[in-house]
C-alpha cells in the first residue's frame, strides 16, 4: 500500500540561465546600446546640403538630422530606457517592454529613411536666411548619415527581437538576491540579561537565551 506524503513539496528554484540565454542577453545589450549610440551620433551629423540665393550670390546651407527629423533620436532614447526596463520586469510585462524596444528601433529606422530625401528643412532655412518666404534651396544634396542612422536603428530592432524571443529566460535585476526563492535568515535578537521579558520571548521562540545551545 502506498502512502502519499502530506508534506508539501518545496518550491522549485528558478532554472539557472543556460549558455544560450546568457549569450542572448549579452548580444541584446550590445546591439541595443551600440544601436542607440549610432542613432544619437548620426542624428547630429549633416544630412543635407544646398544653397540659397542672396543678393546676387549664394549662401551655403546645411541641415543635420535633428533639424530634418527628431524622431530617430527620441526613439533611440526610448529604446535605451526599454533595454534597461527589460531586466526590471517579468512575465507579460517583459514581453511588452521588449515589444516597445523593437518598435523603437523600427520607428527610428523608418523615420531616418523617410528623412533621407527630405528638402523641407533646407527650404525653411532658405526662407529664413533670405527673409523670403517663397525662397527654396538650390543644389540640394544628401549625405549617407540618414542611412547610418537607419543602420543603428536596425540594431535596436534586433535587440528587441532577441528580447521577444529569449526574454523569458533572462534574469531579472532582483534575481541575484533571491535566486533560490528561500527566505533570508533573520538575525538573532540581542538579548539583555537584565530584562526578563527578553528571556521569556527567546524561550517562546525556542531559542536558548544563555547562548550555550
Amino acid at each position: 500500500m502506498e502512502y502519499v506524503s502530506a508534506v508539501p513539496h518545496p518550491r522549485t528554484a528558478p532554472r539557472a540561465a543556460t549558455p544560450s540565454s546568457r549569450r542572448s542577453v549579452a548580444v541584446a545589450l550590445l546591439l541595443g546600446a551600440l544601436g542607440a549610440t549610432v542613432v544619437l551620433l548620426a542624428s547630429g551629423r549633416t544630412w543635407a546640403r544646398g544653397t540659397a540665393a542672396v543678393g546676387g550670390g549664394t549662401l551655403p546651407l546645411t541641415a543635420d538630422g535633428q533639424t530634418v527629423t527628431g524622431v530617430p533620436a527620441a526613439l533611440a532614447i526610448v529604446g535605451l530606457a526599454a533595454l534597461v526596463a527589460v531586466f526590471a520586469v517579468r512575465g507579460r510585462s517583459r514581453l511588452l517592454v521588449a515589444g516597445l524596444l523593437a518598435l523603437s528601433g523600427a520607428g527610428a529606422g523608418l523615420a531616418a529613411v523617410l528623412g533621407a530625401g527630405d528638402r523641407a528643412a533646407l527650404d525653411d532655412e532658405a526662407a529664413r536666411t533670405t527673409a523670403d518666404t517663397a525662397a527654396t534651396v538650390a543644389g540640394l544634396t544628401h549625405t549617407a548619415w540618414p542611412y547610418v542612422t537607419a543602420a543603428g536603428a536596425a540594431l535596436i530592432l534586433l535587440a528587441g527581437l532577441l528580447a521577444l524571443r529569449y526574454g523569458r529566460t533572462w534574469p531579472a535585476m532582483s534575481g541575484r538576491y533571491e535566486r533560490d526563492g528561500s527566505p533570508r535568515p533573520r538575525k538573532a535578537a540581542v538579548l539583555d540579561p537584565d530584562r526578563p521579558e527578553d528571556l521569556w520571548k527567546a524561550l517562546d521562540r525556542g531559542e536558548d537565551p544563555t547562548g550555550t545551545g
